[in-house]
């Protein structure tokens, strides 16, 4: 995957998460599958952000970027900000 179709990813999932936040807001709340669909998303961007990263290293370093690859929840949603 090159960086722009990552990029896209993540624009598309940046903008439906936005709308998500936007119904949640206006009063009404989000159902059960809004809410899992909003913590799917956030998993989902952090995996693609950190392909982004792992992409741009690789580069850095003189390596094949398209080595990077998508890495597992559990892997991703464990790093320390």
């Amino acid at each position: 995957m090159q960086d722009p179709t990552i990029l896209e990813h993540i624009n598309a999932l940046a903008t439906e998460e936005e709308r998500l936040y936007e119904r949640a807001g206006d009063g009404t709340g989000l159902s059960a599958d809004e809410i899992a669909r909003l913590e799917t998303i956030k998993v989902e961007l952090d995996q693609y952000y950190d392909l982004l990263h792992q992409r741009q290293g690789r580069r850095a370093a003189g390596l094949d970027p398209d080595e990077a690859t998508v890495r597992p929840p559990t892997t991703v949603e464990r790093y320390e900000q």
